[in-house]
């Protein structure tokens, strides 16, 4: 196996021709630091999968990996998807190891399963028909199976089996597989299937993806390089996510150079900051306090930026000052025992949402998060009524301090739902032309 992998580094000289329907994608950018992505197409009356046999064109795997939690390897994986969709007809999708999990329908089971909640919004996303449920997350890490393991109730050869099993089948029936991993490469290692043991096993090339910056980023690049050799694991490339605008060129430049004069391999993507996505929804607030909207339902979806949370503990006159003077779409946080400022805030909505009104001011997209320690404070029934009263102004009741409520909301990290269609169009949207597609298929190509 080493000595394949040695042997997948080995420099393979691209096809001169040109793919079908292949997006090129190049980034410009003018001398102020904005950020332009481009993208260029060729246009050609050969079907993708006539090309690929034409050329012999088959990839190894490509497994998506990254230096730590919350660097942007969900996002990168769906660009890389829907980027792959454009250039092949069939593209398969494995979550090997997973942890969070949901329950979902399988086809070829007839019945209900688990799976890694990736694997879900891939699936759906991308309407990967062709794959079924079963054999996208064989391995699901949830609480209480690492001892499980270490008690020897799981074996380390059932697991490989497993993993081996969901690639035999998704392979066979796609053109390219991508694989996610789970955190930096050495997750996993407790159960003896990190991220690295995986992608050597099944000869996949490994993507990393790492934060912005020079400094830290190849640090923590150079950490999970060592895994990869350690393993015979051959890096196709990396991808630097939320750079500085302003630091776009700078980022862009001395990565490349460092990456290919200390590893020899390229910077695949280098992509700008886009902070909606990191902005939580109110679903996510609800996700984070374990509770439902007391009314709103309907705006679960809206998101709201961090700096736009304003703890209320001013009088009912200046809140309502701020109510009409503040960016519309902001999240107030007050305690329950404050009426005045609960009633205050429907009563504005109401008054901002009437028909009457709605030609003359801005629209009202205000929310607000009401909090009290269970046990000590309750949202009284009245109050509770008039709230459900309203048409769809969004409240949420929280049994958290305010000050412990905004401790939550401030360490939370947004991550993508499926039903969360904004969020993950704008993420497709962003990284995508960012990253060098014919740079990566060259790197992946299997060698004849």
């Amino acid at each position: 196996m080493v000595m394949m992998m040695l042997l997948h580094k080995a420099v393979v000289q691209q096809n001169s021709r040109t793919s079908p329907l292949l997006l090129s994608s190049v980034v410009n950018s003018n001398f102020n630091g904005n950020v332009t992505p481009t993208i260029t197409s060729s246009r050609t009356f050969v079907s993708k999968r006539q090309q690929q046999e034409e050329e012999g064109r088959t990839q190894r795997p490509i497994f998506v990996a990254a230096t730590k939690q919350h660097v942007g390897k969900t996002s990168t994986s769906l660009a890389l998807l829907s980027g792959l969709q454009k250039r092949f007809d069939k593209v398969g999708f494995i979550k090997p190891v997973g942890q969070q999990h949901v329950t979902v329908y399988s086809k070829l089971l007839g019945k209900e399963m688990k799976v890694d909640k990736d694997v879900c919004l891939m699936r759906e996303r991308f309407h990967l028909d062709h794959i079924d449920y079963e054999h996208m997350s064989p391995v699901i890490i949830p609480q209480g199976y690492t001892k499980k393991y270490i008690e020897g109730k799981i074996t380390h050869g059932d697991q490989l089996e497993k993993i081996r099993q969901s690639y035999k089948h998704v392979s066979e029936a796609s053109d390219i597989t991508l694989m996610e991993g789970t955190g930096h490469c050495a997750v996993g290692s407790i159960v003896g299937v990190n991220n690295a043991q995986v992608a050597a096993m099944l000869g996949a090339d490994v993507v990393l993806v790492a934060n912005g910056g020079l400094g830290s980023a190849f640090d923590e690049l150079e950490l999970n390089r060592v895994i990869c050799q350690h393993y015979g694991v051959n890096i196709a490339g990396v991808v630097i996510n939320k750079v500085l605008p302003e630091k776009y060129q700078q980022t862009k430049h001395y990565m490349s150079k460092v990456l290919h004069d200390t590893w020899g391999v390229p910077l695949l993507g280098c992509v700008p900051d886009r902070p909606f996505l990191g902005c939580p929804a109110l679903m996510d607030l609800e996700t984070i306090f374990g509770t439902k909207l007391i009314n709103g339902e309907k705006h679960r979806f809206r998101h709201y930026n961090m700096t736009d949370i304003n703890l209320v503990t001013t009088s009912l006159t200046r809140f309502l000052e701020n109510l009409r003077n503040k960016p519309s779409r902001t999240l107030y946080v007050c305690h329950v025992t404050r009426d005045d400022l609960i009633l205050g805030f429907m009563a504005e909505y109401q008054r901002r949402t009437s028909t009457s009104n709605k030609s003359k001011e801005s629209l009202f997209e205000a929310a607000l998060l009401v909090c009290g320690r269970g046990g000590k404070y309750e949202l009284s029934e009245e109050v509770k009524d008039m709230i459900m009263g309203m048409d769809c102004a969004p409240v949420l009741f929280v049994e958290y301090s305010t000050h412990h409520a905004m401790q939550k909301i401030h360490a939370y990290t947004p991550k993508f739902n499926i039903d969360d269609e904004h969020r993950v169009t704008t993420a497709v949207e962003h990284y995508e032309p960012f990253i060098d597609f014919d740079a990566l298929l060259k790197r992946t190509k299997k060698m004849d």
